[in-house]
């Protein structure tokens, strides 16, 4: 019975990608787990593994293709012998405008429906249902509701044949949304339409990755729905420096247990930590409660071509200087390369953006949602100071915390940036 291989979502943020290059051919036989295309998403380039079995029939969606929406056909799977049908379409049908959709007329017995649904139908009652991969895509496309079919695979477990029997009844075994769907509400008022841009000067025309367009989204929501507020300390740095030159001294020259620590190792460490004594700092917004996170997980900012990326390291507090400066080494390096695996990306409880090695002496940076905070911090500079009554010159750096105000109230930042100051101004405690 002939499937949709559909546009898979490799990132919560995720609403269409691009399909770089297919590394399967047509007629060729794939089974679960063989790697078949590339997509870059809006973070980095990734490999899309087969969750069934059978041969490729048709490729809907050809290499270079932008904007493939996330759940549209990209290929036909078939089985051996099996013919591709000749309704297999070349991308995801557009929806109805604003008339209700008539019922829809019976498939033909040759091939499986291909009509699309977004996210599978929630089972009745809320309770799990057991299912194989190739059953659960069946049901996807069809619009079948899994908690109406009984299984008969091992332990009542939903597998093809239970499909296809269901298929079989007829429309009543897989109910149309129209059927059950409530009285429309009142379409709510159109947006005015934004003025195109247009300009007689002499320019290029630079068309926007799909990572430069969902930055833009999601900085643009960051800043309209999330009440920023920014907090910002002097840090003197010279103990800290001290600390890294003398820690520096005492790596081996290579080897497994070589190392190089970057003053923004130490601003990871130092910040974990601080983290780890205010854990209503580490936390997200939600409407029914504030979820504040267990581990620290510490999102840093790495410059890529195409944008910007946080990769995470996780349960920093727990990790020493050296471990933090490989692992964010390796993590850098290899999202340049975009090598990135999704998990190593997404999540994450607050954000480090460090710009002081372009010799940057203040800035603020917005939230990446949906956490609650942010540190920018700027270069190192040497700077008069009063020390004891006296002027002095002292390297320092200037740190600015951005919050959610509906997270984090302004005497809860400030205690955070005053324990984190003396916290990086005292770095032998980091050691401890």
């Amino acid at each position: 019975m002939a499937t949709n291989i559909l546009m898979p979502a490799l990132s919560p943020t995720m609403t269409e990608g691009n399909l770089a290059r297919w590394l399967k051919k047509e007629g060729e036989r794939i089974k679960a787990g063989d790697v078949i295309a590339e997509i870059e998403t809006d973070k980095a380039t990734m490999e899309v593994e087969a969750v069934d079995e059978g041969i490729l029939g048709k490729i809907l969606v050809p290499d270079g293709t932008q904007g493939v929406k996330v759940n549209d056909p990209i290929a036909v799977l078939v089985e051996e012998g099996e013919a591709v049908p000749s309704g297999a379409p070349a991308a995801a049908p557009a929806p109805a405008a604003a008339a209700p959709a008539p019922v829809a007329a019976p498939a033909p017995a040759a091939a499986a429906p291909v009509a699309l649904n977004p996210q599978p139908l929630p089972p009745a009652g809320g309770d799990r249902v057991f299912a194989s991969p190739l059953a659960k895509r069946m049901a996807q496309q069809a619009g079948l509701n899994l908690a109406g079919v009984k299984g008969s695979g091992p332990n009542g477990r939903i597998v093809k044949a239970d499909i296809e029997a269901a298929l079989s009844r007829g429309p009543a075994a897989a109910p149309t949304a129209a059927a059950a769907a409530p009285a429309p509400a009142a379409a709510p008022a159109p947006k005015p339409a934004a003025t195109p841009f247009s300009t007689t000067a002499p320019h290029t025309a630079v068309p926007n990755s799909t990572m430069r367009k969902v930055i833009a989204r999601r900085l643009s929501e960051s800043k309209a729905t999330i009440p920023h507020f920014y907090v910002t300390m002097d840090i003197e740095i010279d103990a800290l420096l001290k600390l890294r030159a003398d820690l520096n001294a005492r790596s081996p020259k290579d080897g497994p247990g070589a190392y190089k620590l970057s003053v923004n190792d130490l601003v990871i460490k130092a910040t974990a930590a601080t983290l780890r004594r205010f854990p209503n700092c580490n936390a997200s917004w939600t409407d029914d409660a504030i979820i504040q996170y267990h581990d620290v997980d510490i999102s840093v900012a790495v410059s890529i071509p195409d944008g910007l990326i946080t990769p995470i390291v996780r349960q920093a507090d727990k990790k020493g200087l050296a471990a933090i400066s490989n692992e964010m080494k390796d993590l850098a390096a290899r999202a340049k390369a975009g090598k990135l695996k999704p998990e190593e990306f997404q999540g994450g409880g607050f954000s480090i953006s460090n710009m002081g090695m372009y010799g940057v002496s203040d800035f603020s940076a917005i939230i990446n949602p949906p956490q609650a905070g942010i540190l920018a911090v700027s270069a190192g500079l040497q700077k008069p100071v009063v020390k004891d009554g006296a002027l002095a010159i002292a390297t320092v750096m200037t740190c600015t915390l951005s919050v959610d105000h509906r997270v984090i109230d302004g005497a809860l930042a400030a205690e955070f940036i005053q324990a984190l100051k003396r916290t990086i101004e005292d770095p032998l405690s980091l050691m401890l």
